[in-house]
């Protein structure tokens, strides 16, 4: 995807992630432990003012106050964290800047912070009991996110083993196949691009409907229980 196309998206989430706020702030959000939804909004937007000033500063080093309680006051700092992060994000994606995993570029805070909002934006609005669909090209980046960025960032800091057993995931809405693990896989999911993407976030558990397995699911299970994500 184009950085342009990234920063459209970031907006785009953002903006229905703060609409969320004006919910149930105490909302359970279940795929985040026993976060409420007032904790998500924290997260995402202390995330946010991190990412930007490891764009505008090149260090990873945050303080992080709480957000405010007052929904109207956190309204308003959400906000704020979302123009911070566009302005930083709003320049070359080959500039440089301090990541979390390489490239060492703002365009991969472009990529990031989009799939992050992407997420939560999904884990907010279901927490409310809201089911917006989640767009199948930038769900078929997310997908290639995973596999190629976050799943070996968790190896590299040792929250998660190497896989031991591939699977294949393939998206039938975007033309597309991604194996995760190593040598030939020993099952393929099938489904939309959004749905393999909550999959590996673990926001769809694999017996779910909307996907189809071919092979052994029971073995690629073990490699999808694993803590892939963070």
């Amino acid at each position: 995807m184009d950085p342009a196309s990234y920063l459209d998206h970031l907006r785009s989430e953002l903006s229905a992630f703060e609409a969320c706020l004006a919910g149930d702030l105490s909302a359970p959000v279940r795929p985040c432990g026993d976060w409420t939804l007032y904790d998500l909004a924290d997260h995402l937007g202390h995330g946010n003012v991190w990412a930007a000033t490891a764009v505008t500063e090149q260090h990873g080093d945050y303080a992080r106050p709480a957000a405010p309680r007052e929904r109207d006051a956190l309204r308003e700092w959400f906000a704020g964290t979302a123009d911070t992060l566009l302005a930083a994000l709003a320049t070359d994606p080959s500039a440089p800047a301090w990541t979390i995993a390489p490239p060492p570029t703002v365009g991969f805070w472009q990529r990031r912070r989009c799939h992050e909002a992407l997420i939560h934006r999904w884990d907010a609005e279901h927490a409310l009991g809201i089911g917006r669909p989640l767009d199948p090209a930038l769900a078929a980046d997310g997908i290639a996110e995973v596999i190629d960025t976050m799943t070996p960032r968790q190896i590299r800091l040792g929250r998660t083993a190497e896989p031991t057993r591939a699977v294949r995931f393939t998206a039938a809405d975007a033309a597309s196949s991604w194996v995760l693990g190593p040598g030939e896989p020993v099952a393929t999911a099938r489904a939309t691009a959004p749905d393999l993407l909550l999959l590996l976030w673990h926001r769809l558990p694999a017996d779910d409907p909307a996907i189809t397995w071919d092979g052994d699911r029971d073995a690629a299970g073990a490699t999808l229980s694993q803590p892939v994500v963070p």
